[in-house]
């Protein structure tokens, strides 16, 4: 796709405004950023009763924080008065994702708000099987949601984030020069960092054409590919090491959800498996990548990422 020039934050003389729930958190916190550069005013909202610690924080960031009550819906479509579009990098299960998102969007449509970015930062979930991994069911089951209303939306889906690479998932295997993968060796994976995904989501925010879907990813490599890199960068031969095949992962997932006690946080161990299962199966693969869309060139590849654990 040819680049598209990107969108000034003053249009016709008038500053453009961005509302974006979820600005205290970690990759919210980087979307603020990148709007307050590009000159935008940022109206964050948070819950009342938010700590005026987190608040200062995003004024540190050069956002407004707007305090509101989520629940209630006059006073949220209050809130996104004259704004061109909402963002939301809100980070949770069924309560967040779902009935949260739900209000916001509600919202915005009777504020007439024009668009809408939901908090779907990830792999190809309109791609991969229902059923199969719990968050990207929530993210379809909100996409029927937004699709229904009387607003544009983009989503933004950029693979895994970079920073699984170092650690977060047992991917890269320092102590034993191993790359850990299931299936195939070969598959290409798409990694994309959280500063990369909040600098392109800035200028979608400000794009009036952008489409229902838009796919990105700072790097595209294979298991292959990282023992490849691995063994340059470290100067001694690495290795990939087949766990097994997908259905042996798909066994490990039952067994680790079974045996998981209940909790509410969005990524548990099994919750990560499926992730890395509808990587591994090629079923979440981006495709075709929208990485010119704005001009960006500055995408940060794999070797950034791992180099410094070295």
């Amino acid at each position: 796709m040819a680049a598209t020039t990107r969108r000034s934050a003053v249009d016709g003389g008038t500053q453009r405004t961005i509302a974006l729930a979820g600005a205290t958190g970690d990759l919210g916190g980087r979307v603020l950023s990148a709007l307050v550069r590009r000159g935008v005013t940022v109206r964050a909202l948070v819950r009342s009763g938010t700590p005026a610690a987190a608040q200062d924080a995003v004024r540190a960031r050069g956002g407004t924080p707007v305090p509101v009550d989520f629940s209630d819906y006059a006073a949220l479509a209050a809130s996104l008065g004259g704004v061109e579009c909402v963002v939301s990098a809100l980070n949770g299960l069924e309560p967040v994702i779902l009935d949260l998102q739900i209000r916001l969007l509600d919202a915005a449509v009777a504020a007439g708000v024009p668009r809408f970015i939901p908090s779907d930062f990830s792999l190809d979930f309109t791609t991969t099987r229902p059923g199969d991994n719990r968050n990207m069911d929530l993210r379809r089951r909100f996409m029927a949601h937004v699709d229904a209303a009387p607003i544009r939306a983009t989503s933004i889906l950029n693979g895994a984030f970079a920073d699984l690479l170092t650690g977060e998932a047992p991917i890269v295997l320092p102590r034993f020069r191993r790359i850990l993968y299931w299936g195939d060796a070969d598959q290409p994976l798409d990694f994309t960092t959280k500063d990369d995904v909040a600098d392109y989501a800035a200028d979608a925010a400000l794009d009036t054409d952008a489409p229902r879907f838009l796919r990105i990813a700072g790097d595209v490599v294979s298991p292959r590919d990282l023992a490849t890199l691995m063994t340059r960068l470290d100067g001694r031969r690495w290795k990939p090491f087949r766990t097994g095949g997908l259905g042996r992962l798909s066994t490990l997932i039952r067994v680790a959800r079974a045996l998981s006690p209940a909790t509410d946080a969005p990524f548990p161990a099994w919750q990560g498996m499926q992730y890395v299962r509808d990587m591994s199966s090629g079923r979440g693969k981006l495709s075709p990548l929208d990485n010119d869309r704005y001009g960006k060139t500055d995408w940060t590849r794999a070797e950034a990422v791992l180099a410094p654990t070295l």
